[in-house]
């Protein structure tokens, strides 16, 4: 017996969507719910509240003992930070430190994810923590250290540095930025290296096998093949380093007990705590922690872009 012959007409028009229930719909926003709160209150709620603080200003009278009355300001707290010398040269002193420390980073970051990926390598999950254990030493504990590795009276480095006939302060106003940037470095190398890691165990192993049977040999391979399929785990690093960099606070908090070349605003987040707490101009304080996020969201989504544009360029050729 034959089959029978289906005949296939011109499609028909396409069905209507269907509607979600009542029920399916209050179950979602049941499900939303809790995180909707949470969102607004840990997120949208303290940038609310942070934005409506930074346009007024606390003025006192009799000659600052008297009482205080709270003013609306407008943009005069912003106006006066980016006035501000201070704060200026903590931003570009921020801006120096990720230009150098960030690139330096994801750099040792990547080697070490390729040599631990490497098949040649042993001891593998050594190299891994032995790398990754300085992420998970808290940072005021690395700083402190740190700190103690570079004062004259306590530190080796400096006693080996100067019996080779070389003096140098690692705390001294011109080498105390680059101190710190090697304290995060060596804090964050670790935690980068394992998502970029984490981004070569994911790439084929046809892929490596394919270019194995062609003579690739293994730097090849890493320039090829490996590099450039851990570019979106780089950009990743790279974000999270940017919002890092901008955001830094402990080390230099850690470091200004010790030298008198950090000064109280050091960095742009120091120079906020400082308003706050220091001054009592909570004002103040707001503006500049609204500048350092606009700033952060300004240069992430730039370094995004050219990333984006970068990669594209590349894949074209």
């Amino acid at each position: 017996m034959s089959a029978p012959r289906t005949t296939v007409g011109p499609a028909g028009p396409p069905a209507p969507p269907t509607r979600q229930s009542p029920a399916h719909t209050r179950a979602a926003f049941g499900f939303l719910l809790p995180f909707g709160l949470l969102f607004a209150a840990l997120f949208l709620l303290p940038i609310g509240y942070t934005l409506g603080q930074s346009l007024y200003r606390v003025e006192r009278s009799g000659l600052g003992f008297g009482p205080s009355r709270t003013v609306f300001a407008g943009a005069a707290n912003y106006a006066a930070a980016l006035k501000d010398g201070s704060f200026l040269a903590g931003v570009a002193r921020i801006l120096l430190l990720g230009i150098v420390q960030v690139p330096v980073m994801l750099g040792l970051a990547l080697v070490l994810a390729l040599l631990v990926d490497t098949r040649s390598t042993r001891l593998r999950g050594f190299f891994r923590l032995a790398c990754f254990l300085p992420y998970a030493i808290p940072g005021v504990v690395a700083t402190l250290l740190w700190a103690f590795l570079y004062l004259p009276g306590t530190s080796p480095l400096v006693a080996g540095l100067t019996s080779m006939g070389i003096r140098v302060d690692l705390l001294s106003a011109g080498t105390v930025l680059w101190s710190t940037a090697n304290i995060v470095t060596w804090t964050w190398t670790g935690y980068n290296m394992l998502v970029i890691l984490a981004a070569l165990r994911a790439v084929p192993g046809e892929l490596y096998e394919a270019a194995e049977l062609d003579g690739a040999g293994s730097w090849r391979i890493a320039w090829h093949i490996k590099i450039p399929l851990v570019v979106p785990a780089l950009v990743l690093t790279g974000t999270f380093s940017i919002i890092g960099t901008l955001q830094l606070f402990t080390e230099p908090v850690i470091l200004r007990s010790l030298t008198s070349t950090v000064s109280a605003d050091y960095t742009p987040n120091m120079a906020a705590y400082q308003a706050a707490f220091g001054a009592n101009d909570y004002g103040r304080a707001s503006a500049i922690a609204v500048l350092l996020a606009l700033a952060t969201c300004l240069l992430s989504f730039s370094f995004l872009r050219l990333s984006a544009r970068l990669t594209g360029s590349r894949v074209g050729r």
